[in-house]
């Protein structure tokens, strides 16, 4: 039995990591139909980055594998202008997609199994003191507990989301399935601006 599903694609130029914040200012009818929709049955929609197009306007193409941004909090303080704070779930693939009437890419995707929790390898416990000078600095809205520094998984997609790095790289490491070489990547670019021993 095959276990792709649909879901919403949410375009955007940011890669959204599980277990990550994503805050959203959603204006557009069609996004707000989508959030709507979501909110309604309680379901998430997907967040990918986008490969071809930009975020307003036509439908952008979208990365092949994103995340399911879950909605935790919403507010409007202006009519029309909807303010969502969204948590990043479980990685998928998208299989195929369309776009509806309404302007949105709507894909049949397959999930991709979550990486088991795994220690931090002791060559790798170098990079957990930084992490949490970066998370004391950007603090728990960006970063909310809990905080598992002994999860080389949840270690290294707090690193992805904070490190200045360009897009691409990013999704990359989102598609990246080896949580050790993750993290390995992380220590070499840290190292080579004299921010790791």
């Amino acid at each position: 039995m095959s276990s792709a599903y649909e879901v919403p694609i949410f375009p955007l130029n940011t890669v959204l990591f599980p277990g990550g914040v994503l805050p959203l200012k959603i204006f557009e009818q069609r996004y707000m139909a989508m959030t709507a929709e979501c909110m309604r049955e309680e379901k998430p929609f997907g967040v990918c980055l986008i490969a071809q197009g930009r975020e307003a306007g036509q439908p952008a193409l979208p990365h092949a594998v994103g995340v399911e941004a879950c909605i935790v909090d919403w507010d409007m303080q202006q009519l029309g202008v909807l303010h969502l704070t969204t948590r990043g779930g479980r990685r998928f693939r998208i299989i195929d997609s369309a776009v509806d009437r309404e302007g949105l890419r709507r894909a049949r995707v397959e999930p991709i199994a979550d990486e088991p929790p795994q220690p931090v390898p002791e060559t790798l416990q170098n990079l957990l003191n930084l992490l949490r000078e970066i998370v004391a600095e950007v603090g728990v809205e960006r970063i909310p507990e809990p905080h598992d520094y002994a999860d080389a998984v949840w270690a290294g997609y707090r690193y992805c989301e904070v490190l200045p790095i360009p897009l691409a790289a990013r999704q990359k490491l989102l598609e990246l399935d080896d949580t050790i070489s993750r993290l390995e990547i992380i220590q070499q670019f840290l190292r080579q601006r004299g921010l790791a021993g």
